[in-house]
């Protein structure tokens, strides 16, 4: 195209991809049983850093776009279609404590743990990584009444350390996480390094063993 700068198309043609891309991979969670909602996503140019509203966004591009998530999270094909229609650079957002929990660990420790959990012949689930840390997706415990919303351990570390190392994190009721094929502030991707296969979802107490050994 005369004229049109390179940036300019290099962007259209991402768009271009990125939603059937999406599209696909939401319709694909839809199919599991897996409830899905819309996420604001990162901005590369210009003085904010996220798509939404909010001035100095903390967690750009890594939350729902609505306040409402809770209710509107669905597996409803029509809708997630329109959705991604409408916003196709959105991210993928999947609520947790329904269907499954995640452990959020160190990309490190993640990898170490995925190493030993394969070499042992164990079902691990599914397992994506996004940025430094690796999400390990297990079966939810049913919400029980005294779980917190969200919980965060230091396994076997010192407490001097607990600043410099973020442990282990544990997605559960009202919590979420962002799922492939969204993208990162970085450019780099949410992918999985195990994508789900249909299986049942492995037990949270079996895992969370071997993440902590």
């Amino acid at each position: 195209m005369v004229g049109v700068p390179l940036a300019r198309r290099t962007r259209k043609r991402t768009r271009k991809l990125a939603r059937p891309a999406r599209t696909e991979a939401v319709l694909g969670y839809a199919a599991l049983g897996w409830p899905v909602v819309p996420g604001a996503h990162p901005l590369r140019h210009g003085p904010r850093a996220c798509s939404c509203d909010r001035v100095g966004c903390p967690d750009p591009g890594a939350h729902p776009l609505s306040p409402a998530w809770h209710v509107q999270a669905t597996t409803d094909t029509a809708r997630l279609t329109h959705w991604w229609q409408r916003e196709p650079e959105a991210n993928v957002i999947l609520p947790t404590g329904r269907v499954f929990d995640v452990f959020d660990v160190p990309l490190a420790s993640g990898l170490s743990a995925l190493a030993r959990i394969d070499a042992a012949g164990s079902h691990q689930g599914p397992v994506a990584a996004n940025g430094d840390r690796v999400l390990f997706y297990v079966a939810t415990r049913g919400n029980p009444d005294d779980e917190h919303e969200w919980w965060s351990c230091h396994l076997d570390c010192d407490p001097a350390t607990i600043d410099a190392s973020p442990g282990l994190r544990w997605h559960c009721r009202d919590s979420y996480v962002l799922a492939p094929p969204s993208t990162l502030p970085t450019g780099q991707p949410v992918s999985w390094l195990r994508p789900p296969d249909g299986r049942p979802l492995p037990d949270p107490l079996r895992v969370l063993e071997q993440l902590a050994d």
